[in-house]
């Protein structure tokens, strides 16, 4: 079974109902003890990092989540679920992630050049720089779909995939039992369902 963590912010019924389609059961829940019996955690995220990260604190599934991913439980963080994983992130200051990812979250303006709109919003192929379990059924090239403004940096290492948008774009990234997509499997067709599949696989 799969928790999808509910800690006031993300996209949490339409991972749901991807996780439904592919026959995969999964809860949608803010609570501890359900997060700790479930087999995998699902952190999702829209809005701002800030927030996020003070809503998960607050509810104390900051921890949870950083214990369960220590005792090797695979994690998945879609969009700001994914930034959360890492060290900390520059938007709009100066903010502590949770670091179970080596890296920071940086603005896509600083580098991404002039005459492209930000937030990245739209289809973009995925360029694979390692293997990884989570995309053992996808082609190279296969299309997912972005909504950020915001991009992991310095974590050469851990990126699994990157898209071109003015430059490219870290897309997806992993250390050990840790897993994170900037992009949106739940809204990227059979593509996102496949990788969703993948991972209730580990």
């Amino acid at each position: 079974m799969i928790a999808i963590t509910d800690y006031g912010v993300g996209n949490l019924f339409s991972i749901k109902s991807s996780l439904d389609v592919i026959g995969v059961e999964s809860v949608v829940t803010s609570d501890e003890n359900v997060l700790r019996t479930a087999d995998k955690i699902i952190l999702p995220g829209v809005g701002a990092f800030r927030d996020a990260r003070r809503k998960l604190s607050e509810s104390g599934l900051d921890k949870v989540i950083i214990e369960e991913a220590k005792k090797g439980k695979p994690i998945l963080g879609i969009c700001l679920g994914m930034q959360l994983l890492f060290d900390k992130s520059y938007e709009y200051g100066e903010y502590e992630g949770l670091g179970l990812i080596k890296g920071e979250i940086r603005p896509i303006a600083d580098v991404i050049g002039e005459g492209l709109s930000i937030p990245h919003i739209g289809w973009n192929p995925l360029i694979f720089k390692r293997e990884t379990p989570l995309f053992k059924y996808l082609n190279d090239g296969d299309c997912v779909y972005f909504v950020h403004s915001y991009y992991a940096a310095n974590c050469t290492e851990s990126v699994t995939a990157t898209a071109e948008y003015g430059c490219e774009l870290t897309a997806s990234a992993e250390e050990g039992n840790v897993y994170g997509c900037q992009f949106h499997p739940e809204k990227s067709g059979k593509a996102g369902l496949s990788i969703l599949k993948a991972f209730s696989e580990m």
